[in-house]
């Protein structure tokens, strides 16, 4: 009975020091785990601002001939980087909600490049360049997972107004002139993903937005049946961005 007793004690002071040993291996790591900004989440307000990069592209829809009768090729869209900055208002809802108001600028370039249709005289007919400055004024509601250390991942949804000063919308000439007119406002949709990553002294959170426009932006040209525009319904910006924000 001695004896089985002895193995007894001596099996579970096996037992006690491999754990013991596991725990204090781990010890360094679990005190290592330093966590930035406790409170920062509990703010009902708080601000910052962003940078970013974008590309834009447009959504055609022709007339109901365009394909099947007239068997035109879509109009390419070259799209090219463009960049924005602006400033971030948050107004926390709850530890999973907040409501973002982030009106920026943001500035891109598109070149299209129509099919050859019979109505052009010159190559560089086929050609237009389309430099576009938004005011982008949008309206999020930011749904966040929970918090894990300094890491916690986040979605976005909401709506956006655009103020296009670059849309030569009341200007009086049109494609015939080389100016590719459209509308000065329009409204988008929009969705979004990121992480944040809680730092010492500020968080810093990257994210990818897409934009969509659900408003007509084209302007017509005088000419009815004008070759840029007289083939086109409507037309949509559709974007994308990569936001870095600093709060």
């Amino acid at each position: 009975m001695q004896k089985n007793l002895k193995h007894i004690i001596l099996f579970y002071s096996i037992i006690f020091c491999l754990n013991k040993q596991k725990l204090f291996a781990q010890y360094p790591d679990v005190k290592e785990r330093i966590v930035n900004l406790p409170s920062f989440d509990q703010k009902k307000i708080h601000y910052g601002y962003f940078l970013g990069t974008n590309k834009y592209d447009f959504k055609f829809e022709y007339i109901d001939s365009y394909y099947k009768d007239l068997m035109y090729k879509d109009i390419s869209v070259v799209q090219k980087n463009g960049f924005n900055v602006g400033l971030i208002g948050d107004l926390r809802i709850n530890n999973y909600f907040n409501l973002r108001f982030e009106p920026g600028l943001y500035y891109n370039q598109r070149e299209l490049i129509y099919p050859e249709f019979p109505e052009f005289e010159r190559e560089s007919d086929r050609l237009r360049e389309i430099k576009s400055t938004y005011i982008h004024l949008p309206l999020y509601l930011k749904i966040n997972a929970k918090r894990i250390n300094n890491f916690r991942p986040f979605i976005l949804t909401g709506i956006s107004t655009d103020f296009n000063l670059s849309s030569n919308e009341k200007n009086s000439d049109d494609n015939a002139s080389n100016v590719f007119r459209s509308t000065t406002q329009s409204y988008n949709y929009e969705l979004g993903v990121g992480f944040e990553f809680y730092l010492y002294y500020f968080k810093f959170s990257p994210s990818f937005r897409g934009i969509f426009s659900f408003q007509n932006e084209l302007i017509s040209d005088t000419q009815e049946n004008s070759p840029w525009t007289g083939k086109i319904v409507n037309m949509f910006s559709r974007g994308v961005s990569l936001i870095i924000t600093f709060e």
